[in-house]
């Protein structure tokens, strides 16, 4: 924002709200391994205990012990994005705010906010006997019956052995707002930046604009369908390293520019641990 031709004028005091987000997807999974990552293309193995065995003791000799079976999934940091941006001197001088300051801060929620929609993206590996409808027979709720399409979701993680513990659901605003309208809704009244705004089924439900959507089209129509993923906090491993940030003076310029790279990386370890309702929005 170099100022081309000098007018003194008032700056404000504070910089202008910035009409942000909710970002929810990365407060939700799992950051077991992210002290284990130092650069891109490093890889994490999560390893996980399969069944064991349980036998009728009828007295005689056990034998042999079975062999423990360790599954293991590989966690690869993949993805990696930067910022790059710079404040002219004269612009320096005529604020009373510190710039660079909120030029890093609203860096660090554009980082975010495109790694929110990556974890958002991994709903697709979700288990086939977790999903309730899809983008050729999407479910369509209403006031009366979202409060049940979301029970339904719980009730899927249920049969799937998930942990009670950490339950999570992420639902598009106008979701929310269907569910406001049902008494059975247990509402959370102080609507934190989380975007946790409370609770159904033993799952804490979450509202979110990064809430994955694809679309369909029938002749001139096309449909969007929205993806909303319920589950818990181990059924997902996110990592991610802030490789650098670095403060320079750019040549051929008269102005301070900071520049940062992240690294991250995200996997669904555990595919029957979330469940998927595909919704269209009436």
């Amino acid at each position: 924002m170099a100022v081309q031709n000098f007018i003194p004028q008032i700056w404000s005091v504070k910089l202008n709200e910035s009409l942000e987000k909710a970002l929810v997807y990365g407060n939700i999974v799992n950051h077991d391994y992210e002290g284990e990552i130092t650069a891109a293309g490093d890889t994490v193995k999560i390893n996980s205990i399969g069944d064991i065995t349980i036998g009728t003791y009828t007295g005689a000799a056990i034998g042999s012990p079975e062999e423990l079976n360790s599954e293991q999934a590989l966690l690869t940091i993949d993805q990696a994005r930067f910022f790059n941006f710079g404040v002219d001197d004269v612009d320096k001088a005529q604020s009373s705010v510190d710039l660079l300051t909120a030029g890093i801060n609203k860096a660090a929620y554009g980082l975010a906010d495109v790694a929110d929609k990556y974890i958002a993206s991994l709903y697709t590996g979700v288990g086939s006997s977790n999903i309730i409808g899809s983008d050729m027979a999407p479910i369509t709720p209403t006031k009366d019956n979202a409060y049940d399409y979301l029970v339904d979701l719980s009730v899927k993680l249920d049969e799937a052995n998930v942990p009670a513990q950490g339950r999570f659901c992420v639902v598009p605003s106008w979701y929310h707002g269907l569910l406001l309208k049902d008494d059975r809704f247990v509402r959370d009244t102080t609507l934190l930046a989380t975007g946790y705004v409370g609770e159904v089924a033993g799952m804490q439900v979450y509202k979110s604009n990064n809430v994955p959507t694809t679309t369909t089209t029938a002749g001139e129509v096309t449909t969007t369908h929205y993806h909303v993923m319920g589950g818990y906090t181990g059924a997902i491993s996110f990592a991610q390293q802030i490789d650098s940030v670095e403060a320079y003076r750019p040549e051929g310029g008269f102005k301070d520019a900071v520049k940062g790279l992240q690294l991250y990386g995200a996997k669904l370890v555990k595919p029957t641990g979330i469940a998927v309702l595909t919704v269209d929005k009436a």
